[in-house]
């Protein structure tokens, strides 16, 4: 599949078109962050363990407000936690500051900043449209995710501890759970958002 070469509105750009777009764009990165906080704080009951949402609003963040603006309200989510804000799943119960930062799900919060960016790019190329391209997006953005976190969480606990099991395969169905969702979810919105048209 070739990657088209134009760029594309983003769903918060058609939603809310806007004449004072420094505003709006602050408004939107502050509003994210507080949804990415509630979603580490809410756990849903899933085999073989609870999830939160919070991998799904991380993507929904990239695709909904691209790639720049995407990262720079995952950035400022993590600066919140970095100040010590218990913005995180978990906290403050299990540390807050750079000391969660730097714990060993560091490399999954580094991860959302990665995938909230090239979930953006590919929502800004199109790719939040239609369902396969938005399955394809949201692959991508989870295995972003994993990446950086399965190699820190291994590198601060030891590659000799059973990383895979710890740190991917219990969350692959939930994972898989969300994907769907999101496939099914954004090209809707812009079924909706073309019909208005």
């Amino acid at each position: 599949m070739s990657l088209k070469t134009g760029t594309y509105p983003t769903l918060a750009q058609s939603i809310w078109r806007s004449d004072y777009t420094l505003l709006r764009n602050g408004l939107l990165v502050v509003l994210g962050s507080i949804a990415l906080w509630v979603s580490a704080k809410i756990q849903v009951p899933f085999y073989p363990v609870p999830i939160t949402m919070q991998t799904f609003v991380v993507m929904a963040i990239g695709m909904t407000f691209g790639m720049r603006l995407g990262g720079a309200t995952v950035l400022l989510y993590l600066a919140e936690g970095a100040a010590g804000l218990p913005v995180f799943s978990g906290t403050p119960e299990k540390g807050i500051g750079l000391a969660y930062l730097f714990g060993p799900t560091g490399g999954y919060l580094l991860g959302f900043f990665l995938a909230a960016s090239t979930v953006g790019w590919l929502a800004e190329k199109g790719f939040d449209r239609n369902v396969l391209t938005t399955t394809i997006a949201m692959l991508i953005g989870n295995a972003i995710i994993y990446i950086p976190g399965l190699l820190w969480l291994g590198s601060v606990v030891g590659w000799d501890k059973p990383v895979l099991a710890w740190g991917l395969t219990p969350f692959l169905i939930g994972d898989l759970t969300k994907l769907l969702l999101a496939a099914a979810v954004f090209p809707m919105a812009w079924g909706f958002i073309n019909r208005k048209r």
